[in-house]
């Protein structure tokens, strides 16, 4: 398995699609921002509309373009002068349809949230309040934009099997979001090293076994990197030295395992890595804010 499919596979999200729009210029979409535990994005599948920020910043939105606010963050997308067109709402056999009365150029967006809970978020802090992938043009994107044009059509479909397709559609969406922003910015924090060929090596190692006794030494020999050299590109691409990525992955396979619950909290830290059930309670408690067997009874309430 892949650095990627590793890391996805630790912080566990669900995704929906809830709204299809289809609107006439002028229009607007304008969130104030979302709860805690939800990420909106917007696929934008024909037209052209402007994303802008509480903070000012203003960015053009073409056809093809996706983009994902990781932290709620407010937002207002918005295409045409004027005041917007009045919107009527209907509940369509899969997913709400919105359509206004605007008579200017059209525009076709799919609108939905990313759902993730507490043990999920190291991998969220990783990204920017905005993430913003753009495929018109970008051939390494095809399965983006594939799948973008396959949403579209099921989104207006009504046959058998269309909402559980819609929902495999978005899982796979993000993944491709992610790997397409990855490729296009070189990535932040954890995921920058994704971006860093010279660094896969090292962790990929992590994620492939948590439970090993990493040294410097060792991780900088797998990316034919003296010890120093490691350490510096390292925190130079995640801004965070090896150690502490090592751990937050060794605490999200904890959190999944926990999470499952088939293995006892020993069990679970001999497998990432912890000789002592002691020091791997007192690292978890530090890292989730509560200790192991408090995780695990939240995880199955919930």
């Amino acid at each position: 398995m892949d650095s990627l499919s590793r890391i996805l596979s630790l912080y566990p999200l669900q995704t929906a699609l809830n709204v299809r729009c289809h609107f006439g210029a002028p229009w607007q979409l304008q969130l104030a921002g979302a709860s805690d535990g939800c990420a909106p994005y917007h696929v934008l599948v024909a037209g052209s509309a402007w994303l802008e920020m509480p903070d000012g910043v203003r960015q053009a939105l073409a056809a093809g373009d996706a983009v994902l606010f990781p932290h709620g963050s407010a937002h207002r997308i918005h295409a045409g002068d004027g005041a917007p067109a009045p919107v009527a709402k209907v509940q369509g056999l899969h997913l709400a349809v919105e359509t206004n009365s605007g008579t200017g150029p059209a525009s076709d967006i799919l609108c939905g949230e990313l759902h993730f809970g507490p043990e999920a978020v190291p991998l969220l802090r990783t990204l920017p309040d905005v993430v913003l992938v753009r495929t018109a043009g970008q051939p390494a994107l095809a399965s983006l934009r594939a799948l973008i044009a396959l949403l579209q059509q099921e989104a207006g479909e009504d046959r058998p099997g269309t909402a559980a397709i819609l929902a495999q559609l978005t899982s796979a969406l993000f993944a491709l979001l992610l790997r397409g922003w990855i490729e296009q910015s070189g990535g932040q924090g954890l995921l920058a090293v994704l971006g860093t060929p010279r660094l896969q090596p090292a962790l990929h190692a992590m994620l492939a076994a948590p439970e090993q006794p990493w040294s410097l030494d060792s991780l900088g020999q797998l990316c034919h990197m003296s010890r120093a050299a490691f350490v510096r590109a390292f925190r130079q691409a995640a801004g965070l030295p090896p150690a502490e990525v090592l751990t937050q992955l060794r605490m999200a396979q904890a959190a999944r395992l926990l999470a499952q619950g088939r293995l006892g909290a020993g069990q679970i830290g001999e497998q990432v890595g912890y000789q002592s059930e002691a020091a791997f309670n007192r690292m978890f408690k530090r890292h989730h804010g509560v200790g192991p067997g408090a995780y695990r009874r939240a995880a199955r309430q919930q």
